[in-house]
């Protein structure tokens, strides 16, 4: 916050008059404190456990920062031992510096996310506020704060939401040392180039290309692309400095570390190793970009999806999309400068990621641009904010209907278990976000009566608000229906533990006696458990996708086996454990015979055996309540 605040001058007249008297100044604090306080409730209040860190992703990266704490090396990436090149460190180096003050759990591995997710929606508020005034600035920041999309992908630790805060600053900083009237431009020139060099960090070179060039289509579209005065005052050459000081030092030192140092190869294979500079920019980057990255372990959203999909992510804030669009983007004064700029910024990215692979959340860097143009357009008196209202009012009441209509007929539905019972299986989806959603049956409806109800309630909310209340009312009252909202979904979230995670299986590990742990299959579906266990394993069959690259590097630990070598392994007199989930338990019987295969624990439909009966700690299903690592 401070970053921003502390260079900002006295604002000016203009689209923005009401804001120069010390009540105006108080009152625009007030509203600020708002958007953090609804933030905070529902970032901060997400960063608990249970849910526990989710298999896949997310406890990936909460293992990579514990083995970068552990070990000291701050530079490489590891994974049971294998150099793991894909990402950028920040995030990973964030998580570590928590686990250093705070300890290592799985409440201060979410802290970095949840923080940036705040200060994403109070940067928001103050950019409305500069450039359309206080009730804009209000709206933009609690439409962002609130919305569904920023939620959603805040529940698993991913950078892109700290992208998409660097991009937010990096495009307001941009906007402001460009304005004529503007007297601190080089210090907003610095804080572009320190934007960009921290996205950088985040996510590579996205972190920079995604804010130059929705500056660049901007400044063509304003005819001020070859204006001297601009690049002037974008003081190109110390921010290039600054960029290169903050991003280059990382880069040097991996590429250094793991040679060759410049291979430019636009294919691999197989048993292939070409170093870091190799995958982590031509693979990772450029040919992922291509849809030509090796190995191909990811998926991709249908373009139409892609963009149409925005109307969910800014839900419930998307009805007044129609409002945005009667608004004038003619760069007139500094509103309609901003809102050109924040529809250029729409534009790029999302066009940009139309000729990629995408991912759900990859257009995150939009969110801000788009609560901008919803903000100014609900502190306006379009006719289409009560259109959009009772548009949200009828949705809401379909929706609170819906939930009265499952929980009526799950209503003697008896939740043996956890809700894995009731859950269907479809791998191939998972290469997506939102995947899991296809495994969900009505059955399943019946474990979740309590997030539904708070759920129901908090459309029934909505529903009166919308209805029967003025635009500006009815926009708090939808705000509270969010959080109410958002609350319900975190609980939902508790429930799917067992079955998104391997924490249940991990702590009987912890508790049974010493022995080699061997994980069925590749990382990523059981990296829960090497968190929760803090432990690291042999992978059976394993060296596919994300490790496969970095366990051909020089010195990578043997940590994979084959069916042959677990046969040899299950039966020399050593204690072994075994992880496998359902799919895979028939083959394992048959492999290893099932007289030789002692049940320890059994949650979520995942298994964990021992070669041994003095392992064997009995069945676990239900581990939501304790407490967490």
């Amino acid at each position: 916050m401070t970053s921003v605040a502390t260079i900002e001058k006295s604002e000016h007249s203009g689209s923005v008059t009401d804001e120069t008297s010390q009540g105006a100044l108080s009152r625009r604090s007030y509203f600020l404190a708002a958007v953090v306080l609804i933030a905070a409730a529902i970032f901060l209040g997400g960063i608990a456990s249970p849910p526990g860190l989710m298999d896949d992703v997310d406890a990936v990266h909460g293992q990579i920062a514990r083995n970068m704490l552990n070990s000291g090396d701050w530079t490489i990436a590891r994974l049971d031992g294998i150099p793991y090149v894909e990402k950028a460190p920040l995030l990973y180096w964030l998580i570590a510096i928590c686990y250093r003050v705070l300890g290592v759990h799985d409440w201060t591995a979410r802290i970095p996310v949840a923080l940036a997710a705040i200060l994403l929606c109070w940067v928001v508020g103050r950019y409305g506020q500069w450039a359309f005034g206080r009730l804009a600035g209000l709206y933009s920041g609690l439409s962002l704060a609130t919305c569904v999309g920023l939620f959603l992908f805040t529940r698993i630790q991913i950078p892109d939401v700290m992208l998409t805060l660097s991009v937010c600053i990096g495009i307001w900083s941009f906007q402001r040392a460009i304005e004529e009237d503007e007297e601190h431009h080089r210090r907003w020139a610095a804080l572009l180039a320190a934007s960009l060099g921290v996205g950088i960090l985040l996510k590579g070179l996205i972190g920079l290309i995604l804010p130059a060039g929705a500056a660049l289509v901007y400044l063509a579209i304003t005819r001020q692309l070859f204006s001297r005065n601009v690049w002037q005052r974008l003081h190109l050459l110390s921010g290039t400095l600054i960029i290169l000081a903050i991003a280059a030092p990382w880069h040097i030192l991996a590429t250094r570390r793991l040679p060759p140092y410049f291979d430019f190869t636009l294919h691999s294979g197989p048993g292939q190793y070409h170093g870091f500079f190799w995958f982590y920019f031509i693979n990772e980057q450029f040919l992922r970009f291509l849809g030509l990255r090796y190995p191909h372990d990811y998926n991709t959203v249908p373009r139409p999806a892609f963009w149409l999909l925005h109307v969910l992510w800014l839900f419930p804030w998307s009805v007044y999309f129609p409002a945005v669009a009667s608004l004038s983007f003619r760069p007139l004064d500094r509103a309609g400068r901003t809102r050109l700029l924040a529809l250029t910024w729409t534009g790029f990215v999302l066009l940009f990621f139309t000729f990629s692979t995408t991912q759900e959340y990859y257009s995150m860097p939009v969110y801000p641009a788009l609560a901008l143009l919803l903000g100014c357009a609900m502190a306006g008196e379009s006719r289409w904010l009560r259109f959009g209202s009772r548009a949200l009012a009828v949705i809401c009441a379909v929706s609170a209907l819906l939930i009265a209509a499952i929980l009526w007929m799950v209503r003697r539905v008896p939740t043996p278990g956890d809700i894995s019972k009731a859950l269907e299986s479809h791998p191939e989806a998972y290469t997506l976000s939102l995947g899991h959603l296809r495994d969900l049956t009505i059955h399943a409806f019946a474990y979740l009566r309590t997030p539904l109800t708070l759920a129901g309630v908090a459309f029934l909310l909505g529903t009166f608000g919308a209805w029967r209340l003025s635009p500006r009312r009815a926009f708090l009252a939808v705000t509270l229906m969010m959080v109410l909202f958002l609350n319900a979904s975190r609980l939902a979230l508790a429930v799917f533990d067992p079955y998104l995670s391997s924490r249940s299986l991990a702590l009987p590990l912890r508790e049974a006696p010493p022995g080699q742990l061997v994980v069925d299959g590749a990382y990523y579906p059981f990296s829960s458990i090497f968190f929760y266990a803090n432990s690291t394993a042999l992978l059976l069959n394993g060296r596919v996708n994300n490790l496969e690259y970095g366990s051909y590097a020089p010195g990578a630990p043997q940590v994979f086996l084959s069916d042959a070598e677990l046969i040899k392994l299950w039966s020399n007199g050593d204690r072994c454990y075994l992880v496998t989930d359902g799919t895979n338990r028939g083959r394992l019987e048959g492999l290893l015979k099932p007289a030789h295969l002692y049940p320890v624990a059994e949650s979520g439909g995942k298994f964990l055996f021992s070669n041994s009966p003095a392992g064997t700690v009995g069945k676990i299903t239900q581990l939501e309540n304790r407490p967490a690592l």
